[in-house]
């Protein structure tokens, strides 16, 4: 009888521990190492990032390897054809961001998706040769490297070339993913590609076409991609299929430092990146509505906690939509989106008792002149640097277009701009006029590559894919650290929802919530989709511990890996 009382305390205790609404009992760590980590989507690229490391390179040495391995291993993000942020901490404590955004091309006009009656041609932004905008991942990774790192290109490049001539293993996800999109990949390039349903789970698989394109650029460096061979291939195989863009906007691209947004949360130092990423702003404002409440009190997705963070982001998505957009061209009020009078204002209607309704809370009246399948890699070295980069091609596999001389696919970005103003994009958000088109501009992002700091040190440094739900999701992670006490790990893993203002609707994954809660919220008028996100975000972090050792969170819902030293 002891035994058996003995072992139901046991199994209560265990259901306790990985039950998501106790947080404060999980304590699922993550690979813990002492020196040096890299989690990113594929466990071939964070192994290359860590041995870069190894071999005495810094975090923007592991960013090229990481991110060149990441186009090879995870080519539905992974990219050559895509773009990126990067947000960095040194260990002096400087901070900065670097803008590798993609552009619109030269000839790219602001109606350019609209037909002769002024309506948005369906899928013309999304599939094909005018959903491309210019490529800007290899001036970011080379401009990056190129002020901070401390190995030669070439040494960085080989291991990656090498995984590209010599391959890698297919998973189950990305076998089930190439099989979904065979159909559209023989569609849009009007052949089979080197991606298709033929390929299986646990093949091995080569691509010496990208091989061959690595090695041009470990040569000739990042004006191979934009003025060599590599840059004439690429514009000619996009003219025969009927693309606008050419070697003048291929030699103009140029990567931008920015200023990131640093704020205050608690007792926090948040460092998240700047427009024409929306992600550090809104990350801001919803952080900043939130801090009144007692989320610890309230508890991990509990009723009143799902109310407050759902509320604050209806109103943070809403002003996301019409004031964002290119810094370059487009003049942002971020000193009073980002003010705690304007945000006590945008609040101030907000109420327990009943949801407040999208038509009811438009952008927030300022007066002044004037994306799902992304991928996210976090890098801390052995000298106390760290970075948080999140990559794209915007949708899954991007354009569709797989350029198979050169071997890599081509994103859609130009669908992040706003086709039409009021007309929502592939991810469901509607912009305006501050994110129209415009030749050369860069076209807005949900991407928020964070880096968190305590006391002075460096915390944590995380990021996710995932569209227009990136920002709640890193959101949600950050919260269930510091409010939750969560391990790296288990914030990572923890069930997330969202709320972007339009469609009016709180998007929750699927069997992760208290049912009982979900009926409350529906009794105060919010409406529930669990089928439009049945995965929101695949968050990859690393937790600086009390004892100074770093913790991987690899997220759950994909191929994410943790590799370090």
């Amino acid at each position: 009888m002891n035994r058996l009382i003995l072992l139901l305390v046991i199994s209560l205790f265990w259901s306790c521990k990985n039950n998501p609404e106790t947080p404060e009992k999980i304590q699922n760590r993550g690979l813990i190492t002492r020196k040096a980590m890299v989690v990113s989507a594929r466990k071939e690229a964070s192994k290359i990032g860590s041995d870069i490391l190894k071999k005495g390179g810094n975090v923007f040495d592991a960013m090229m390897a990481t991110e060149m391995a990441l186009a090879v291993c995870f080519p539905s993000a992974g990219n050559l054809g895509g773009g990126g942020f990067m947000v960095y901490r040194l260990n002096s404590g400087e901070t900065g961001a670097l803008d590798y955004r993609e552009k619109a091309p030269l000839a790219a006009t602001k109606n350019m998706y609209l037909d002769s009656l002024g309506n948005v041609i369906p899928n013309k932004s999304i599939i094909g040769e005018m959903a491309v905008g210019v490529p800007g991942t290899v001036a970011g990774v080379f401009e990056a490297q190129r002020k901070f790192g401390k190995l030669s290109v070439k040494d960085i490049l080989q291991p990656v070339i090498d995984l590209a001539k010599n391959g890698y293993a297919i998973t189950e996800k990305q076998q089930n993913g190439i099989n979904y999109y065979d159909s559209i990949f023989r569609a849009v390039n009007g052949k089979e590609i080197l991606y298709s349903k033929n390929t299986k789970a646990g093949d091995t698989l080569k691509n010496k076409q990208l091989a061959n394109t690595l090695e041009r650029i470990a040569l000739n460096g990042k004006d191979e991609f934009y003025k060599g061979e590599t840059a004439q291939i690429l514009v000619n195989y996009l003219s025969i299929k009927g693309g606008i863009i050419t070697i003048e906007d291929l030699a103009k691209y140029e990567a931008k430092w920015r200023k990131p947004v640093s704020f205050k949360y608690k007792d926090i130092n948040v460092i998240s990146m700047a427009p024409p990423s929306s992600g550090g702003i809104c990350l801001a404002q919803i952080m900043k509505m939130i801090e009144p409440f007692n989320l610890k009190e309230f508890g991990h997705n509990s009723l009143k906690t799902i109310q407050v963070l759902a509320e604050a982001e209806r109103r943070a998505y809403a002003d996301r939509n019409y004031f964002l957009g290119d810094p370059d061209f487009v003049n942002i009020p971020t000193e009073t989106l980002l003010s705690d009078k304007y945000l006590q204002k945008r609040m101030s209607d907000f109420s327990f008792e009943k949801a407040t309704l999208s038509s009811d809370v438009s952008r927030g009246n300022i007066e002044f002149i004037e994306s799902d399948e992304t991928t996210h890699y976090s890098i801390v070295d052995q000298f106390g640097n760290a970075i948080a980069v999140t990559t794209t091609l915007n949708g899954t596999y991007g354009s569709y277009l797989f350029c198979s001389e050169l071997g890599f696919f081509l994103n859609n970005e130009m669908d992040d701009f706003s086709s039409k103003s009021g007309v929502p994009n592939m991810f469901g958000l509607t912009g305006a006029e501050a994110n129209s088109i415009v030749p050369e501009k860069r076209m807005l992002s949900s991407m928020t590559p964070t880096i968190v700091e305590k006391n002075g040190k460096l915390l944590m440094t995380l990021g996710t894919p995932g569209g227009s739900t990136i920002i709640t999701s890193v959101l949600q992670t950050i919260l269930n650290v510091e409010e939750f006490n969560m391990s790296m790990q288990d914030a990572v893993d923890a069930p997330r929802f969202h709320h972007q203002w339009l469609p009016d609707y709180i998007r929750m994954e699927p069997n992760g919530f208290d049912t009982e809660i979900m009926k409350q919220l529906i009794a105060k008028g919010y409406t529930i989709n669990e089928t439009r996100s049945p995965v929101i975000g695949k968050v990859d972090g690393i937790l600086v511990l009390d004892d100074t050792t770093l913790e991987g969170g690899a997220d759950h819902r994909g191929d994410d890996t943790a590799v370090g030293f």
